[in-house]
């Protein structure tokens, strides 16, 4: 941590980057990180490569003021919740400090700062800021506040302990806002991601023996609902919750061509292990990759095979 200090305070313009498709735990520990160095009065710039982030998010502060286009010149570089160096979504030309939560984490950072214990990168954050004695102001908490909560699925978990409980009623203290970031991040809905939703559960398949459900999300899915891709995400989730099921796999196309996998368990079997198989990773029970040369269907299979009689 020390080092991480002593970077801020040597740097005369940090460049803040959320990762690409950005959730509540990347932007909302970006921006936590780029309010602290706003009163440090530095020269900073919010970043993310992602033109249209998903307007859930607009309730955190200085959402308005993340940028798409990258600063002519920049010495710091800060990334957050980024697992791998190729979700930046830029190559990035000056000492790059990462911050994450990932056990999969490339470490690809001069200065890595990284805790697999820990729920979100926002408790990441919040142990850096504690530790350095920095004060928590309204913002930071809420934008914190909104990574916790979303990287738990409001505090749901297997991996939700004392510790992020004790996190929360700190963040609380020092002014989120609980209702905000609950009303936007878990109720608050558009037609288009409830149509997506209901298209999404529609086709969802069981196997193993009913212990595995798998989606698949076609294009046309995205064309006849209006939905953002991060809007395939609850009804991922919702499919986990279904008697008997164990293990949840979503895979859909990305607007480049290639295919994203997305895994979610409440088992002992590790996600992080079989979306490594893909080039991907995360967590034991929540890991995704991105992947091409084959077809939705092809990847299901396969995910089944390796699937099939550990759970």
């Amino acid at each position: 941590m020390d080092s991480v200090i002593k970077a801020i305070e040597d740097a005369k313009h940090i460049l803040i980057i959320a990762h690409v498709n950005p959730d509540a735990d990347s932007l909302g520990s970006a921006i936590a990180m780029y309010t602290h160095i706003l009163r440090l009065h530095k020269k900073v710039t919010l970043f993310c490569k992602t033109e249209k982030i998903n307007p859930a998010l607009r309730f955190l502060p200085f959402f308005d003021k993340v940028k798409s286009s990258l600063p002519k010149a920049y010495d710091l570089a800060m990334s957050f919740d980024c697992g791998s160096y190729r979700r930046l979504g830029i190559e990035v030309n000056a000492p790059l400090v990462n911050i994450d939560h990932h056990v999969s984490n490339e470490k690809y950072g001069e200065i890595n700062l990284i805790d697999a214990s820990a729920i979100s990168t926002s408790e990441v954050v919040y142990d850096f800021f504690k530790k350095n004695v920095i004060a928590l102001n309204a913002k930071i908490a809420t934008a914190l506040y909104a990574g916790l909560i979303d990287d738990s699925q409001c505090f749901t978990t297997a991996k939700t302990d004392q510790r992020a409980f004790l996190m929360a009623a700190d963040l609380i203290g020092c002014g989120a806002d609980n209702a905000l970031c609950t009303q936007m991040l878990f109720k608050e809905r558009s037609l288009a991601s409830v149509r997506m939703k209901a298209k999404m559960l529609s086709g969802a398949r069981l196997q193993c023996s009913g212990k595995l459900v798998t989606t698949l999300v076609e294009k046309s899915f995205f064309e006849e609902s209006g939905a953002y891709d991060v809007d395939c995400e609850e009804a991922l989730h919702e499919s986990l919750e279904l008697v008997n099921v164990e293990v949840a796999l979503m895979l859909r196309h990305t607007k480049d061509g290639q295919i994203k996998g997305s895994l979610r368990s409440k088992s002992s079997l590790d996600m992080n292990k079989i979306a490594s198989v893909f080039g991907g990773g995360g967590h034991l029970h929540s890991a995704g990759f991105v992947t091409a040369g084959a077809s939705l269907e092809e990847i299901e299979k396969k995910i089944i095979r390796i699937i099939k009689g550990k759970i």
